[in-house]
């Protein structure tokens, strides 16, 4: 696969424990709550799975988690945590390295009742691909959860900063340097959910993720639990409410696999 992001995995990397990264972590954990049922457990494949927090999370809920990355770095770092973790919600977990274009050669067709890729799609130049590869081990009926840099809310972050060239720019592009110092790609709603659809992945929810706290500084630490409670709550409420929720950072994309068309756009 070819991605810009091995170049600022360090620094990402170095990042995890930010403000930033946490309420991110946090929003879309609560999202996909609401879409997946805990009983019986589900087989759910990662794809992009990188430090894990997602995995971690529907592993201690019961699910059947596997987490594909091509960094042996963050598989290595995952490792450590899942052997923390008590026996029961270790051994619900399998971490494979490899590609996520190659999801369709490693796993089974239809071998998964979930399947999340978050922050993957902005690294790679065409997103074509990896979409085929994941409608194709997504069982029908099956969801889809991706987590994507909203393009059509491009020009906030360097508006908001003044960079008033950058901004100028956004408006019509799909391309920028993101924080960690890469180049990647922003997907635009519309165009998404046409790919999807054309997948045969339906759209049944979206939310915005980091309407307010996008702003904060890279290395802004996390506040105390009080203070933290309180912005997940602004950014949560945010995130699923117009116009708030249309120029969030990123964008949180729930599709089901086979399902009616007839309900992509909820209210």
């Amino acid at each position: 696969m070819t991605s810009t992001f091995t170049a600022g995995e360090e620094k990402w990397r170095a990042r995890l424990g930010t403000l930033r990264q946490v309420v991110r972590q946090h929003l879309v954990s609560r999202q996909l709550a609401g879409h997946l049922a805990d009983r019986p457990g589900q087989r759910i494949l990662d794809l992009g799975c990188g430090q894990g927090s997602q995995l971690l999370v529907l592993a201690r809920r019961g699910h059947l988690v596997t987490g594909l990355d091509s960094s042996a770095a963050l598989l290595a770092g995952l490792g450590s945590s899942l052997r923390a973790e008590p026996p029961e919600v270790h051994d619900r977990v399998r971490l494979v390295q490899g590609d996520a274009l190659r999801a369709a050669e490693l796993f089974e067709p239809e071998g998964f009742d979930a399947v999340l890729c978050h922050g993957v799609l902005m690294y790679l130049p065409d997103p074509g691909p990896l979409l085929d590869a994941m409608a194709a081990v997504t069982v029908r009926g099956g969801l889809v959860s991706l987590l994507v840099r909203n393009g059509d809310a491009l020009a906030m972050r360097p508006g908001l900063a003044g960079d008033w060239l950058a901004a100028k720019a956004a408006f019509d592009g799909d391309s920028y340097v993101n924080r960690i110092g890469v180049q990647a790609r922003a997907d635009r709603l519309g165009g998404l959910t046409a790919a999807l659809a054309a997948r045969e992945l339906a759209v049944q929810a979206w939310y915005g993720v980091r309407v307010f706290t996008d702003q904060a500084p890279d290395d802004a630490p996390v506040p105390g639990d009080g203070q933290l409670t309180l912005i997940l709550e602004c950014e949560e409420r945010a995130g699923r409410t117009d116009p708030y929720r249309g120029v969030a950072a990123l964008l949180h994309i729930i599709a089901q696999r086979g399902s009616s068309f007839g309900d992509a756009w909820p209210e």
